[in-house]
């Protein structure tokens, strides 16, 4: 199992920025991917990027692309989330997902552990 540790959220004006990341313990060795959601109240978890430890490949969301930036430490076991010109709408709990299949898979059912998430609110 993996822990995984969410930190960063807070509050911020639209068309500001914040720096969530994803701390990772435990056996980190059999995750292959690592993904950014999101749930914002009264609404279902929705994906928002994902990256592979190794290699280049990232996937997004249409709603974040050029907004939203995925990357990652692996000397840290740490994944970043950068998000640019915040909206109201961007507004949600953001979770922390790792999963052991190579696919960067949109579908939260196939990650295999998930932190407690942290808060980011954009104020209008």
């Amino acid at each position: 199992q993996v822990q995984l540790v969410e930190s960063g959220g807070g509050l911020v004006q639209a068309g500001g920025s914040l720096r969530l990341s994803c701390a990772a313990s435990g056996r980190t060795f059999s995750s292959v991917a690592m993904a950014w959601f999101r749930q914002a109240p009264g609404k279902e978890r929705e994906f928002v990027a994902a990256i592979r430890w190794s290699g280049s490949s990232t996937r997004y969301a249409d709603s974040v692309k050029g907004r939203f930036t995925i990357s990652r430490d692996n000397a840290k076991n740490t994944v970043y989330l950068q998000m640019n010109s915040l909206k109201p709408e961007d507004t949600a709990v953001y979770y922390c997902a790792a999963a052991r299949t190579f696919v960067l898979t949109t579908i939260g059912s196939e990650y295999d552990d998930w932190g407690q998430g942290t808060q980011v609110t954009v104020s209008s």
